[in-house]
C-alpha cells in the first residue's frame, strides 16, 4: 500500500483531532493559508498537481474530508454525521489545530458544498472561497449536470441499496463515474497513482456507506439549512471565485447566475475541462486560482 507521499514532495503528514476523529491533510509552504477540500470519488490527492505550485506561494492544506481518504468515519443513519455543517466544523479545527483562524478555502464538487456551509456560517474565518463546478443548492445547469444529479438522488436513496449496489463492483462504479464526468471520457487525466489513491479508499464499505450518507444529508438537512440561509437573506461575505468547467456547465450560463444571488462579490472563470479541472486542466486551473487567491 502506498502513502503516495511522493506526489506531495516534502509535504508533512498529520492526522489532526476533529469533531469526526482524526482528519488527515498534508501541510506545506509559507504565507497566508488556503485549504484544499476535494469531491466525490477523490481523495486530497485530486490537488496534487497544482498543490506543490501553491505551496511556493501560500500555506497549503489538503485535506480529506470526513469519510473519505484516511480521514475518520463517523457512523450515521440519515446523514445526520454527514451535513456539511458538521464537516465544515473538521476544516475549521484542522485549521486552527495549524494555527490558522483565518483563511481562504478552495473546494471541489463535494468540497465546495463545504466551503459554502463554512462561508454562510462563520464568514469571519474565510479571506476568500473558490468553489470548483458546483451549483449553488442541487440544480440541474446542463447535460453533465443532469448526469450528476440523477447520480446523486441514487447516492441519496434509502440504505442500503445504493451501498450494495457499488458494493457489487466499487472500482469499477468509481472508474466509471470519474471517466463519465471528464471531458475526454478517459481515465488518463488522473494518472495511475491518484487512480490508486482512490481505488484504496473507494474500496470499502464503511467509506461507501459513508459518502452516500454524504449525499443523503445533501438532499434532505443541507437543503434545508440553505432554504434557511434564502429565507434569512444570507449572503457569501467575501470576495468568490465559481470555477466551472466548460464541459459540465454551459459559459454565462444560469451557474453564475445562481451564485450571484448569493453574494455581492462573485465572478466567474472557465477552464477547458470536464468536471475535474484540478487534474484535466491543472496549469489553467493554478493559474486561474494563483490570481483570485
Amino acid at each position: 500500500m502506498s502513502d503516495h507521499a511522493h506526489l506531495f514532495p516534502g509535504f508533512a503528514s498529520h492526522w489532526i483531532d476533529a469533531p469526526a476523529g482524526k482528519i488527515f491533510a498534508r501541510v506545506r509552504g509559507e504565507g497566508r493559508p488556503v485549504v484544499l477540500l476535494h469531491g466525490f470519488g477523490e481523495t486530497h490527492v485530486a490537488w496534487h498537481k497544482i498543490a506543490p505550485a501553491l505551496a511556493k506561494r501560500f500555506t497549503v492544506v489538503a485535506m480529506d474530508l470526513r469519510g473519505y481518504g484516511w480521514s475518520a468515519v463517523p457512523e450515521s443513519e440519515k446523514g445526520e454525521n454527514y451535513t456539511k455543517r458538521e464537516m465544515a466544523g473538521d476544516i475549521v479545527a484542522v485549521m486552527e489545530s495549524l494555527g490558522h483562524v483565518r483563511f481562504s478555502l478552495v473546494g471541489h464538487d463535494r468540497g465546495a458544498r463545504v466551503g459554502q456551509r463554512l462561508a454562510l456560517d462563520q464568514p469571519g474565518r474565510l479571506d476568500r472561497i473558490a468553489l470548483i463546478n458546483i451549483a449553488p443548492i442541487d440544480d440541474a445547469f446542463g447535460d453533465g449536470d443532469l448526469q450528476r444529479v440523477g447520480r446523486a438522488r441514487f447516492f441519496a436513496s434509502e440504505a442500503p441499496k445504493p451501498e450494495e449496489l457499488i458494493g457489487l463492483d466499487p472500482i469499477g462504479f468509481l472508474d466509471d463515474a470519474l471517466m463519465n464526468a471528464t471531458k475526454a471520457k478517459s481515465l488518463e487525466a488522473f494518472g495511475a497513482d491518484a487512480l490508486a489513491a482512490y481505488r484504496q479508499a473507494f474500496n470499502d464499505p464503511a467509506r461507501i456507506h459513508a459518502f452516500c450518507e454524504d449525499f443523503r444529508a445533501g438532499a434532505t438537512i443541507d437543503r434545508e439549512h440553505l432554504a434557511d440561509n434564502k429565507a434569512n437573506g444570507d449572503k457569501l461575505a467575501m470576495p468568490t471565485l465559481i470555477v466551472s468547467g466548460d464541459v459540465t456547465f454551459p459559459a454565462n450560463g444560469p451557474l453564475i447566475a445562481a451564485w450571484r444571488e448569493w453574494g455581492d462579490d462573485v465572478v466567474e472563470a472557465r477552464v477547458d475541462s470536464g468536471l475535474y479541472p484540478m487534474e484535466e486542466a491543472p496549469a489553467e486551473t493554478l493559474a486561474v486560482l494563483e490570481e483570485f487567491l
